[in-house]
């Protein structure tokens, strides 16, 4: 049996190699493409899954509920995760992890005369106990024991020491905030998993932040660390939430916040939150790119069924002379899916080839670093994949042809049957309702996305450029702006604690207290200090009063508010009021204009700008236009003859700015590339169906010509019949794509409208594209001689 349908297979391919070909194409794209969705699927299901506590890990989750908003926080109170450890059963083991990568901000470790920018963590004892990050050299539970002690990757070690074992023991140099500290390597880790969301070089003790670098994070009115939970087993959650959600009232009361927990490895993918509610995240792109894998190979079937019953008239004689010598329609039937099985199984083959050219591409849009592994459970899921879309492309011409009645087909007569006409147009109405929705999709995303970089953020991100300043220069700011104010192109210069782009706003207190604030009752503030120029240097624009400067005198004895903070305090007339800021009386010097901290998923945060020159960290300055590449060369000369020892790692504002829109750019990129090869793969459905259609009319097609019909008014009339099917495509996609998009877009805090012409610019493209696929076979048709067509009758 195999045999034959192997040998039937073969003749049928060279008698229509056009329609092979036209399937290879679209089958081998379609698998290609859905096996690079698959790997790219199962590795972002897979983030921070590694850890062997995974089942009991989770994170502490702070909620409060503003003038109407909720805000989900992940920044937590620094004493918060010893307390729990302490006072709740369910808790085996806690761990603090302060994130600078979060706060913007890389460390320099210093060994002899070799130096390193590093992504560090500060985190207490049983960090390497409750996450999985495997040590080479140290033990779990004592290398964050000791004060000073400091854990690297294996990677630092190297660069380092050369080797892991050179590096136990060693003292590594850093500096934070101005100030020298000297760390012994107590262990070495494994280069961090790429499927976990935490990346760091260093590991500092939590002992060390509290009492060196940020004393005020043992307090429990400032927030920026991170609290994890490793629970005993068999904890109900939502009895262990409902325990834990007025927790802080223990020890601070008349905050706003509550708490929750949720699992460490669900934040990747459902980490976005609607009135405090979980609302997906990144599993909605997921679950996207599956419907699409999933529809290419849907897509690419309907192309075979097309080509194959536009090709019926070929193999009429056929079927009829198996009928009559005795073939049952039940053998027909494998015999024809077993054709679109090998067909496939060769197109997977192709996939497999055009998979390994395209990976390093795909990886590049995605950010990931997937591979070809030809392991059995890939190549068992590209088989899997091929044999669903083998069956699926020949069970309606299986079932279609194998009907046909003996003494019909080898007359060699057609039956017009009417209800497999209609499923033909049907899928391929189906085929356009599909890429007409990626194309509404496609223009909505880019849409949206170039509303937020063009979006007005109340800053002037442009020509910005900024860096971490250490060592010597964090003691010597004054002499550094000076000199940076000197440069040609240099407009100005200012200083702040760390960045403005952070998506919780990065450090945080409810330490202020003002006239007329309900009691018990303490509001998250945002919190920067900055120095007398940061303010003019980004351009923040004043609403009422003035803003910290050299003519003003004590500086320090003023605050700056947004207009935000300003609202939510309730303060009809801010400027001049006496508040009270981290136990210091200050004065409200002015308000700025609201401006974006986050990208514009989130609503505005309330914020405190204070006057601490000597705290900045992070230097920032703007460029004029064109000048970049001579100031940057200018600020490395300078930071090296200032700051020997330490390099200079520039970034600039604009491209932070647009990196918080990393996820929804690599799905318009995505988007683009499946909404072409959708297209791609339905042209060339319709091209089968116009064959199919062609072949139909031909004798009508020739009376018609006979008769004095012009070429234009029988392409026209061959056109016209697919043109509906486009415009009925288009009727039934525009809900669909109206709703999916504007899902879509109430994950913005700030968002486009949905305006009418999208979806005539997309109905146009597709009837263009729809007439220009039909035109090459209706010409054709035109075009032939009639007496061809006309002979038999």
């Amino acid at each position: 049996m195999l045999k034959h349908i192997l040998t039937i297979t073969f003749r049928s391919v060279r008698k229509h190699r056009s329609s092979f070909a036209i399937n290879l194409v679209g089958l081998s794209t379609g698998l290609a493409f859905a096996f690079l969705l698959y790997l790219w699927v199962q590795d972002e299901r897979g983030v921070d899954k590694f850890h062997v506590n995974d089942e009991r890990l989770y994170q502490v989750m702070e909620k409060s509920t503003e003038n109407g908003q909720t805000r989900i926080l992940e920044s937590t109170q620094g004493p918060l995760s010893e307390a729990m450890e302490r006072d709740l059963p369910e808790v085996e083991k806690s761990v603090t992890v302060m994130n600078l990568v979060r706060e913007g901000m890389d460390i320099t470790m210093k060994s002899e005369d070799k130096s390193f920018k590093s992504a560090c963590l500060f985190s207490s004892e049983a960090f390497f106990d409750v996450f999985t990050f495997p040590l080479i050299a140290g033990e779990s539970s004592r290398v964050l024991k000791e004060k000073n002690n400091v854990v690297i990757s294996e990677a630092l070690a190297l660069k380092l020491f050369g080797t892991t074992a050179a590096a136990l023991g060693k003292p590594i140099a850093w500096n934070a905030f101005g100030i020298d500290h000297l760390s012994a390597v107590a262990g070495v880790f494994e280069n961090v998993d790429a499927r976990s969301t935490l990346k760091f070089d260093v590991v500092l003790t939590k002992q060390k932040l509290v009492e060196d670098v940020w004393p005020n994070g043992a307090e429990w009115y400032n927030t920026g660390p991170q609290t994890y939970l490793l629970l005993t087993a068999g904890v109900d959650i939502a009895a262990f939430n409902k325990k834990i959600e007025r927790y802080i009232d223990r020890y601070q009361k008349g905050n706003i916040f509550s708490l929750f927990v949720r699992k460490y490895s669900d934040a990747y993918l459902y980490g976005n939150y609607e009135g405090g509610e979980q609302a997906g995240g990144r599993i909605t792109y997921v679950r996207l790119f599956s419907v699409i894998a999933f529809l290419l190979l849907f897509i690419a079937s309907i192309n075979f069924m097309n080509l194959s019953t536009a090709k019926v008239s070929g193999r009429m004689k056929e079927i009829g002379i198996k009928k009559t010598l005795g073939s049952g329609r039940q053998k027909l039937i494998y015999q024809f899916l077993g054709e679109s099985i090998f067909v496939t199984l060769v197109a997977a083959v192709i996939a497999l080839a055009l998979a390994y050219l395209l990976m390093p591409q795909f990886n590049f849009i995605t950010g990931k670093q997937l591979t070809l592994e030809y392991s059995t459970s890939q190549l068992s899921a590209l088989f899997l994949l091929a044999l669903i879309t083998g069956m699926l492309a020949g069970s309606y011409p299986a079932f279609y042809l194998s009907g046909f009645r003996p003494l019909a087909t080898l007359k060699g007569k057609l039956e017009g049957k009417v209800g497999a006409f209609l499923v033909r147009k049907g899928l391929v109405i189906f085929q356009f309702v599909v890429s007409f929705v990626l194309i509404v999709s496609v223009l909505i995303v880019y849409r949206q996305i170039e509303f937020a970089r063009n979006k007005s953020v109340g800053y002037e991100k442009e020509n910005v450029v900024y860096f971490d300043l250490e060592g010597k220069v964090f003691e010597h700011k004054n002499t550094l702006f000076e000199e940076i104010k000197r440069i040609p192109g240099v407009v100005q210069a200012g200083g702040i604690s760390q960045t403005l782009i952070t998506e919780e706003g990065g450090s945080s207190t409810y330490g202020l207290d003002w006239p007329g604030k309900v009691a018990n009752r303490n509001i998250d503030f945002m919190v920067r200090s900055v120095d007398e120029t940061l303010i003019p240097t980004l351009g923040i624009q004043v609403k009422e009063g003035k803003i910290f400067s050299n003519d003003l005198g004590d500086n320090a004895s003023y605050l700056l508010l947004n207009e935000t903070a300003a609202k939510v305090m309730g303060l009809t007339d801010p400027v001049g009021t006496k508040v009270t800021f981290w136990g210091e009386e200050k004065t409200i010097l002015g308000i700025v204009k609201d401006f974006h901290t986050a990208s514009i998923h989130q609503p505005i945060s309330p914020l405190v700008f204070y006057y601490r020159p000597e705290q900045v960290s992070m230097a920032m300055v703007r460029i004029k236009e064109n000048a970049a590449r001579e100031v940057i060369a200018e600020l490395h000369g300078l930071y090296s003859k200032l700051n020997p020892g330490y390099p200079l790692d520039i970034k600039f504002l604009e491209e932070s700015f647009r990196a918080q829109y990393l996820a929804e750019e690599q799905t318009l990129t995505l988007a683009k590339y499946f909404a072409l090869l959708t297209i791609l793969i339905s042209c060339l459905g319709l091209f089968g169906l116009a064959a199919f259609d062609t072949e139909r009319r031909t004798k009508e097609i020739g009376i018609r010509k006979v008769l004095g019909a012009s070429v234009s008014g029988i392409v026209a009339m061959l056109s016209k019949d697919f043109v509906r099917l486009v415009l009925i495509a288009v009727a039934i996609a525009s809900p669909i794509a109206w709703w999916a998009m504007n899902k879509w877009l109430a994950d913005f805090a700030y968002r486009i409208d949905i305006e009418w012409w999208m979806f005539g610019l997309a109905g146009l493209a597709a009837v263009v594209i729809a007439v220009a696929t039909v035109s090459w076979q209706a010409i054709r048709a035109a075009v032939a001689n009639p007496v061809e067509s006309l002979r038999d009758e």
